[in-house]
């Protein structure tokens, strides 16, 4: 390790071991002098700062992404402390995690340090293991290393975050990362090597720490000695004993209940929200019925039968991320009208949290009149307004914390207000910034991860690049053309049924995303596309992988009945969702906004195509939908011992997973009475080739006044026919 000043000037020379202190050197200080030096720098610990970082490395490592750490000397030995602790574990138990020390591979090291010196020995090893979204954690005492200098800017070029554990906060290499802590500033003189390499030690269990307590990992106690840290053994046994019997540990299910009606906060990644920033519309249907013309002119008269609102805009798009379980802020505009009122309540029903600039003038509505599956007229009413104020502190705050950004310019304005455009392009930490464009409004910041035009709008952007006859094609050329223009990382043009096609910097093949065609009004998909998008690069993701599940969560969403049977307010499914008190809380919401509920049941063992298609119908008779699902002790004696093949959690799960379908109970009775008698539904709905009249949950719905319905089943589509020919392909 180098030499450096002395880093206690507050030390008083004491003479040497001859009684002289000429040699021009101060000596090293007293063990009282070392500890107050040490408490000195603990006091500036950045508590918050670490603490943050553990929260992102919550949500990176467990989604795939990778941690690489460097350090020269005593710091290469604190990285590799790093690295240690994720791999294996900090204190308690938890999956292990993707994290490696760039130093401690010798042969690579080596190799690399005789053929191409030795400062690329870290760099390379960068641009060889990280990847987008990834983070690199550099330490050192002076900041001033060749070597994690180049690190660093192979690492900014693959769109990795940067992060310092430093000396002096005006190192070059301080510099150089996105953040960092440092610990120079604490002292007048210079920083001491011993004392910043001992705050380093400590930063790093704090920053294990944050992690952990941000996946919330619980503390467990195992019965082996050989599973406990090598430096906690208890010498005895231990003083709790065994746990009683029928108790739950920490963070398990209690007894007789499905791991999956836990809150879903637990045990999984925790971090920062993922942040939408754009205009918010009110998207409203009217539906009725179209049974004459009007007397006075030759026009169809709608009977007004429900009146449904959702938000829209960059609203959907929030609305979507949230019921995929995100925490979401939406940074938006709201006017104070009454429809911006109900704007608001929508977006606080559905636990999104808002950022709001304010709006002057009305909220912009969509209104679609709308007779069966069939849109007669679309009223745009509203808006004109600007944006009221600027991007307040909480704006700014949410920003740096954010784990993605989604900016859903709408061209209303917002995006291009200056405060907001401002801290769009001054974002730091290597958040990944998606952007879904409008011709109507800005430019997207340079440097955006991901750009998400379609091909009309890509044409408006690229109007000089000639047209061209295949759609991939034309893709590829103005996609080419926009990532050279705005800077971005990479381009993803939405070609409809066509799927995607995504083109980087380089001048390799474009990446095609493709998609089943879906003959469906396609309103929505691009905000699905890139809310999907974006949280998946918030989470790790590379862009490819991000473009090619989101291609298909577009075609999913459309599948499934698109926006009109999207939920105004879905259900936050990684906080519950499944459970009786997760369904009332849905009928409640449903109810209070003067909704209809349906519900329907089955045993849903392997979903196929007859289900899905039977759950969105379902969903669009009314306003929600509860699914009642046989349990697995039901199936059992419905179908036989062999069933079901899928366990009542994770048929929960699935069925969660649908966008048609905002609660699931589980019910342990041959038929889903008992739990209808409790939520009372307006409609139940079962699929299949029998009579309304024939269903044995009709006379329970009917005597609340509900109805019973049969529902078209896909033909050829059942769970049994399906285990009959995997057997028989099976040859058993």
């Amino acid at each position: 390790m180098a030499a450096h000043r002395d880093p206690w000037p507050a030390a008083t020379a004491r003479p040497g071991p001859q009684g002289s202190a000429s040699s021009g050197r101060r000596p090293l200080p007293s063990g009282h002098e070392h500890v107050a030096a040490l408490r000195r720098a603990l006091d500036d610990v950045d508590v918050d700062r670490l603490t943050a970082w553990g929260a992102r490395l919550a949500a990176v490592l467990p989604a795939g992404g990778r941690l690489l750490a460097a350090g020269n000397g005593g710091s290469a030995a604190e990285a590799q402390h790093l690295t240690a602790e994720l791999v294996g574990r900090f204190r308690d138990d938890r999956p292990p995690m993707s994290a490696i020390a760039l130093h401690a591979d010798t042969s690579s090291l080596t190799a690399i340090g005789n053929d191409f010196g030795y400062d690329d020995v870290f760099a390379r090893q960068v641009r060889a293991h990280g990847r987008p979204g990834d983070v690199l954690v550099l330490l050192s005492t002076s900041g001033r290393s060749a070597n994690l200098l180049r690190a660093a800017e192979a690492a900014r070029e693959l769109g990795m975050a940067i992060w310092g554990l430093v000396g002096a906060a005006d190192s070059p290499l301080a510099t150089a990362c996105d953040e960092v802590v440092a610990f120079g500033s604490i002292f007048p003189g210079a920083a001491s090597t011993a004392t910043v390499q001992e705050t380093h030690l400590v930063s790093v269990h704090l920053l294990c720490a944050a992690c952990d307590a941000a996946l919330g990992v619980a503390p467990v106690r195992s019965s082996t000695a050989g599973s406990q840290p090598a430096d906690s053994q208890p010498a005895g046994p231990s003083p709790t004993g065994p746990s009683p019997a029928g108790s739950s540990p920490a963070g398990s299910s209690p007894a007789g209940s499905s791991p999956v009606t836990r809150a879903g906060t637990a045990g999984r990644p925790r971090s920062g929200p993922l942040v939408i920033v754009g205009d918010a519309l009110l998207d409203r249907d009217v539906a009725g019925r179209v049974e004459r013309l009007a007397p006075d002119a030759p026009v169809p008269v709608l009977d007004e039968t429900a009146d449904t609102a959702r938000p829209g805009g960059a609203g959907l798009a929030a609305l979507l991320a949230a019921g995929n379980g995100a925490d979401v802020v939406l940074i938006t505009a709201l006017a104070g009208d009454e429809a911006g009122r109900r704007l608001a309540a929508l977006l606080a029903d559905a636990g999104i949290a808002v950022v709001d600039l304010g709006l002057t003038g009305t909220t912009p509505q969509k209104i679609r009149l709308c007779a069966g599956p069939n849109t007669l007229l679309r009223l745009d009413r509203g808006g004109g307004g600007p944006v009221r104020g600027g991007l307040p502190d909480a704006g700014r705050r949410t920003l740096a914390a954010a784990r993605g950004i989604l900016v859903s310019d709408y061209g209303r304005g917002l995006v291009r207000e200056r405060s907001v455009t401002a801290a769009l392009a001054g974002r730091t930490g290597g958040v990944p910034l998606v952007w879904d464009p409008h011709p109507r409004g800005g430019e997207p910041c340079r440097g955006a991860t991901l750009v998400t035009p379609n091909l009309a709008e890509a044409r408006t952007f690229t109007a000089a690049t000639p047209a061209r006859p295949d759609p991939i094609a034309e893709a590829t050329a103005r996609g080419r053309r926009l990532v050279a223009r705005w800077g971005a990382g990479a381009v993803a043009v939405t070609l409809g049924e066509r799927g995607a096609v995504l083109v980087g910097p380089a001048d390799g093949p474009p990446l095609v995303a493709p998609t089943e065609p879906v003959a469906a009004d396609p309103c929505g998909a691009g905000d699905r596309f890139a809310a999907t998008a974006a949280a998946l690069l918030g989470a790790g993701a590379l862009p490819s992988e991000a473009v090619v599940a989101a291609t298909r969560a577009a075609g999913a969403f459309l599948a499934a009945g698109g926006v009109s049977a999207t939920p105004p307010a879905p259900g936050r499914h990684t906080d519950g969702g499944i459970g009786m008190a997760a369904a009332r809380e849905v009928v409640r919401r449903t109810r209070a906004r003067g909704g209809v509920v349906v519900s329907t049941g089955g045993c849903f063992d392997l979903l196929h195509a007859g289900h899905v298609s039977v759950l969105a119908a379902a969903r669009r008779l009314g306003d929600c939908l509860v699914v009642c699902l046989n349990s697995d002790a039901s199936v059992r004696r419905l179908k036989g011992p062999d069933r079901p093949l899928v366990s009542e959690a994770d048929r929960a799960a699935v069925l969660l997973a649908l966008g048609s379908v905002d609660a699931v109970v589980v019910f342990d009775d041959d038929t889903p009475a008992p739990v209808l008698t409790q939520l009372r539904p307006d409609v139940f709905a079962k699929g299949g080739d029998y009579a309304a009249g024939d269903l044995p949950e009709a006379k329970v719905v009917e005597s609340w006044q509900g109805q019973a319905v049969v529902l078209p089943y896909l033909a050829g589509r059942s769970t049994t026919s399906m285990i009959r020919e995997a057997v028989r392909r099976g040859g058993t």
